[in-house]
């Protein structure tokens, strides 16, 4: 049973940058879906990036600013975050699949959840 474990989070100033961690075990990153999501106070979550195999999917609100890698080695997911905007402000969640996913994006296809880390850009 896969674990994941976020970290990296922060208090950070608008145009700034962060990297999020998602640290996995009981199961390789290698072999799965994995996905950020992220929910601000009173919304939804959202889908913001997913990579399965070698294909990388984001949303349009962070494509181009934010890049999804993972480190087979380490068991490692990350989303480095640049030119934050205050709307970016959220709990960022990191999601695995049991598997390779079908659709990258649906929330609901994933098995495995982290705790989050909270993400606040200030204006």
């Amino acid at each position: 049973q896969a674990q994941l474990v976020e970290s990296g989070g922060g208090l950070v100033q608008a145009g700034d940058s962060l990297r999020l961690s998602c640290a996995a075990s009981g199961g390789t990153v290698s072999s799965r879906t994995m996905g950020w999501f992220r929910q601000a106070p009173g919304k939804e979550r959202e889908f913001v990036a997913g990579v399965r195999g070698g294909s990388r999917d984001y949303s349009d609100s962070v494509k181009g600013r934010f890049t999804i890698s993972r480190d087979n080695a380490k068991n490692t997911v990350y989303l480095q975050m640049n030119s934050l905007k205050p709307e970016d402000t959220a709990v960022y969640l990191c999601a695995a699949g049991s598997g390779v996913l079908s659709s990258i994006r649906r929330s609901e296809m994933y098995y495995y959840w982290g705790q989050g880390t909270q993400v606040i850009v200030s204006s």
